[in-house]
């Protein structure tokens, strides 16, 4: 039976995905504003992982790293899956296999005391997991099987209900240094959600609108939050980086590097901003030569260089979904159309 359900929501998250263009993964845009005038970064590309046999990548859709050097991936492959590396790329283990809150991945990340958090749009679910794989926290509330059936192509708009122990397909989560917790959320909701570190709810911010208003999206796709507690949200909708502040007041918009599909922000006292204005989730070859490059900002927006195009082929970006940059001139890439992730270090 539960086989069943998953499979049914699977389906239903399909069909909400493809039925309905307001909710639907969006193509290509237009090129970045800062695409000519921005210098070309060298870097190179390579596989950092081996799949065990009997394993297999799907989709590669959300990326990071913990501080020991191992590799995190959360990728659409039937179901959702969490695989774990070690830093020579072998298989350690999978998070959750087999979880009622997967569904339809959308994000992992890694927090400074290397927890391991998933996020899931399918059920509407985040989950927080010790470094052992045991589950510690779970925000969100999976829709009933029954309850789905409202959610099929056309019956599902803007949701607006802005609840606060409750999300419509959330993509992204970050942490400031007290521990407060942010979530994007995300399609359907177009706000950003903070909680305390026990996962008590604080404050949300933004809805669907018009982006002349401030804190209006319309997809809340990819978010980080910085060492002073700044949120960056990538709007990528509307092809833009939102920054916030840790009450979530609406700060700046850098609107110059393209749709951001995937943002991270790496630590330590001078920390870098990267977008990836990607290609597509059909990587539409009309837009090859528009799109795919990763962007690497300062945090006040300064477009310090890019790297990258769009296409299939190794140190090619297909489709970046996520992006994780522990260290400046290191970047992995979760790509949905090469169903893999690059280790890509930058030559600058």
């Amino acid at each position: 039976m539960m086989r069943k359900l998953r499979l049914f929501t699977s389906v239903a998250a399909g069909l909400l995905l493809s039925g309905n263009p307001a909710l639907a993964q969006v193509g290509s845009g237009p090129a970045a504003k800062a695409r000519a005038s921005t210098p070309e970064i060298p870097y190179d590309a390579v596989i950092p992982y081996k799949m065990p046999p009997g394993l297999y990548m799907g989709e590669g859709i959300g990326v990071a790293t913990n501080s020991k050097g191992h590799l995190f991936i959360h990728t659409r492959s039937g179901e959702s899956r969490t695989f774990e590396f070690d830093p020579a790329g072998n298989f350690v283990k999978e998070f959750g296999k087999d979880s009622y809150g997967y569904g339809f991945a959308h994000s992992v990340r890694v927090d400074k005391d290397d927890n391991v958090w998933t996020v899931d749009e399918g059920p509407n679910i985040v989950q927080k997991f010790a470094p052992d794989g045991k589950l510690l926290m779970v925000l969100g509330k999976r829709p009933d099987a029954l309850d789905q059936l409202a959610m099929m192509p056309g019956t599902a708009p803007f949701s607006g209900a802005n609840r606060p122990y409750s999300f419509h397909r959330p993509t992204d989560i970050g942490w400031d240094q007290h521990g407060n917790i942010f979530v994007s959320d995300g399609y359907t909701d177009a706000r950003i959600v903070k909680y305390d570190k026990n996962g008590r709810f604080l404050k949300s911010a933004g809805r669907r609108g018009n982006p002349a208003n401030p804190l209006e999206f319309a997809a809340p796709h990819t978010m980080q939050v910085d060492e002073q507690g700044n949120v960056y949200v990538g709007d990528r909708g509307n092809s833009r980086i939102v920054v916030l502040d840790n009450e979530l007041n609406q700060k700046a918009v850098y609107d110059n590097v393209g749709a951001p599909w995937g943002l991270c922000i790496s630590p330590g006292p001078h920390q870098y901003l990267y977008s990836s204005n990607s290609a597509g989730t059909t990587i539409d070859s009309r837009a090859v030569e528009r799109t795919g490059d990763i962007y690497k900002m300062e945090l006040d927006g300064t477009v310090l260089g890019r790297f990258g195009r769009a296409g299939v082929a190794p140190k090619e970006f297909a489709s970046i979904h996520m992006m994780d940059c522990r260290f400046p001139n290191t970047v992995y890439t979760a790509e949905i159309q090469g169903w893999r992730v690059q280790k890509v270090t930058l030559k600058p």
